[in-house]
Formats: structure tokens, C-alpha cells, sequence
């Protein structure tokens, strides 16, 4: 991975997938959950605001899937990239969920997407079922292609136990992987990968099978580096490029400690608000925001190509991008290593 820096100072990392195509993804990416209508309404408007401020602000790298929004996320995306100059961005959607029509009341996750179409999600990570998910994908997207397709979330988290994620891995493995294997190979996607909420199952897949990319969420980030220990290690070698998402793990890495602190989804415990606690009395004495160190955090790793931050407000977008061209200094990673916050194995960014 080689980065380099852009006429609009967004800085870029270069790839090399395994058939030799090369991706250019920006440090800074865009996490299209909150355009589904995350946690709270938007109307059009306020999305295509605020994705015309992430466009302004150099992001060239726009990651979506079905689950957000219930195809809300994929649509709104369609009006801001529909007429842009294809070679201009880079897009990755997610496979592993078919959306079906269904009455409104019975929508999924209506305590976390807002004001969405009334579909309901249901797991298909087999072969015909990536081809249909990626088949509506193209079609919400108004695209003929994307970039990257990542297998969504065959994890213990997603699916409550070890043997229900074992066979969900199963079915993508015998199934979805050879779907995304062969679009590969004819050339119709680019790239294939597993977006991820463990890192032992991402590393469990990238032992198991060819991908070019993982999208790991809130699994490596400013407040626990539990991949360094085999996953990130196997990516250097394999030569696999790493997105990571959820830089902020859930919430407390950009709002610091305060009583209604989110982490992992759910309200931050007493442990983890003392950690980031003394991570941000640290960042404090250095003059930076915890914000901005969890941000560019990631990026120190050589595997990591791109850290993807979601906006629900044009604001916010243009304060993410603020954030990651912050100057940090070197002091602040040995200072959180000596008090042992960061693991001394851990790269940091320079």
C-alpha cells in the first residue's frame, strides 16, 4: 500500500487487488449507515447535503449495504454518484441479506433505522442469494458495477452463537464465496472481502479463502488492539488490505466519557469509560482531541487503506475531514504506550 495526497489534499492509499487491479482508496472514507436514517430521521435534503459536503471535502470512498436503511442508504447514494465520472470514486456494498416486501409494522430493526421502506431482512449467504443481493444492489445504485463486495457480517455478534455464525461461514464459504470468486474473475467486481465485526472470524475467512480486503468494525481502534495479535499479522503477509470501521467504537472514542457514553452499541461500562478516560487526559496534555487521535489511529497500521466515519449533517462531515489532516505528534503514541493504553507493538501513524 503506497499513499499520496490528491489536488484537494484528501490523502490516498494505493492497492493492488489479487488479479492486479489497483484500487485507490482515501484515508478517509464514508460509512453510509447514517444515511439510512440511523438512530434518527433525514430527510432528502439533509442527505444530499451532507453527501455533497463529503464530496467536497476530497472522500473518494463510499462503503453502503442493503441493512442500511433497508435500501434507503444504497439509494440516496444513487443521486450523488449516479452522474459522477465512474473512474472518479470507489464503492464497496455488502452481500449476505435480501430484502423482502413486507407489511410496515412488520420492517426490521425499526428501533434503529428510521422512517425506512417496509422491507424485512433475511439472511442468504448462498450463491443465488449474493448474486439477487448484488443483482438489487447495481439497481439501487443506478451503477453498472462497484468496486468491492464484502460477505456481511457471518459473525457471532450478527447471528447470537458460535454455531449459528459456523453455519452461516459454511453457507458463505460453499456458497456466496464462489459467487464473488467468479464475478471477480470475469471482472464484473473488482474486489471481494467480508465486512466484520470480529477479528477472529475475519481471520478465520482470510485462512479459508482469497480475499483482497476486510472491513473490520470497531475491532481495531485507539481503545483495544486485540487484532495485532494474529489477524493484522496475517493480512501483512498475505498481502490484504484492511477498511476499519467503527474508529469511534460506537460512540465514546468521539464523545469522550459522559454519563450516556455508547460503546460496542450499547451504553459504555464503568472499565471502558476508565480506560478512555485516562486515553483522553493523555490527548488533553498534548493539545489534541480524542477524536482526532481515534481517527487517524488505524491508519498507522501498513494494512490499513482507509478508516470509514459516518455523518449525519454536512457538519459533521466537514469536521471528520478536519480531524484527519490534523498534525498529531509523535510524543502522543509514546505516551500512550508507556502507560500502557496502546500496545507497544501497535504502528503509529507518522
Amino acid at each position: 500500500m503506497a499513499a499520496s495526497t490528491n489536488a484537494r489534499n484528501a490523502r490516498v492509499r494505493k492497492f493492488v487487488t489479487r488479479r492486479g487491479v489497483e484500487l485507490q482508496f482515501t484515508e478517509l472514507g464514508f460509512g453510509g449507515a447514517p444515511l439510512g436514517n440511523l438512530y434518527r430521521p433525514m430527510t432528502e435534503k439533509e442527505a444530499r447535503v451532507m453527501l455533497e459536503a463529503v464530496w467536497a471535502s476530497g472522500c473518494r470512498y463510499f462503503d453502503t449495504a442493503p441493512l442500511y436503511g433497508l435500501g434507503l442508504s444504497e439509494t440516496r447514494l444513487n443521486g450523488l454518484l449516479r452522474p459522477k465520472p465512474r473512474a472518479s470514486y470507489l464503492i464497496s456494498t455488502k452481500v449476505g441479506r435480501l430484502l423482502d416486501l413486507c407489511k410496515p409494522h412488520e420492517r426490521s430493526r425499526p428501533d434503529a433505522f428510521f422512517e425506512t421502506p417496509s422491507r424485512r431482512e433475511r439472511f442468504d449467504y448462498s450463491y443465488d442469494g449474493v448474486m439477487r443481493s448484488l443483482e438489487f444492489s447495481l439497481e439501487r445504485l443506478g451503477l453498472d458495477q462497484v468496486d468491492i463486495v464484502f460477505g456481511h457480517d457471518v459473525d457471532v455478534f450478527t447471528h447470537g452463537s458460535k454455531e449459528a455464525a459456523d453455519a452461516r461461514i459454511k453457507e458463505f464459504m460453499t456458497g456466496g464465496y464462489r459467487a464473488l470468486d467468479e464475478l471477480r474473475a470475469s471482472g464484473a467486481i473488482k474486489a471481494i472481502g467480508a465486512g466484520i465485526n470480529e477479528w477472529d472470524v475475519a481471520e478465520r475467512l482470510a485462512r479459508a479463502g482469497d480475499f483482497d480486503v476486510f472491513l473490520l468494525a470497531g475491532r481495531y481502534t485507539l481503545l483495544e488492539q486485540g487484532a495485532l495479535t494474529s489477524f493484522l499479522p496475517l493480512c501483512e503477509e498475505k498481502k490484504i488490505a484492511v477498511v476499519i470501521g467503527g474508529p469511534f467504537n460506537s460512540g465514546i472514542l468521539a464523545t469522550g466519557v459522559k454519563a450516556d457514553a455508547h460503546y460496542d452499541y450499547g451504553r459504555a461500562p464503568d472499565e471502558v469509560k476508565e480506560r478512555v478516560r485516562r486515553i483522553q487526559n493523555i490527548c488533553k496534555s498534548f493539545k489534541v482531541r480524542l477524536p482526532e487521535a481515534a481517527l487517524r489511529f488505524p491508519l498507522g497500521h501498513p494494512s490499513v487503506v482507509s478508516v470509514i466515519a459516518g455523518a449525519q449533517r454536512a457538519s459533521e462531515a466537514r469536521r471528520n475531514a478536519a480531524m484527519m489532516n490534523a498534525k498529531l505528534p509523535a510524543a502522543l503514541w509514546r505516551a500512550l504506550k508507556a502507560e500502557k493504553l496502546v500496545r507497544e507493538d501497535a504502528p503509529t501513524p507518522r
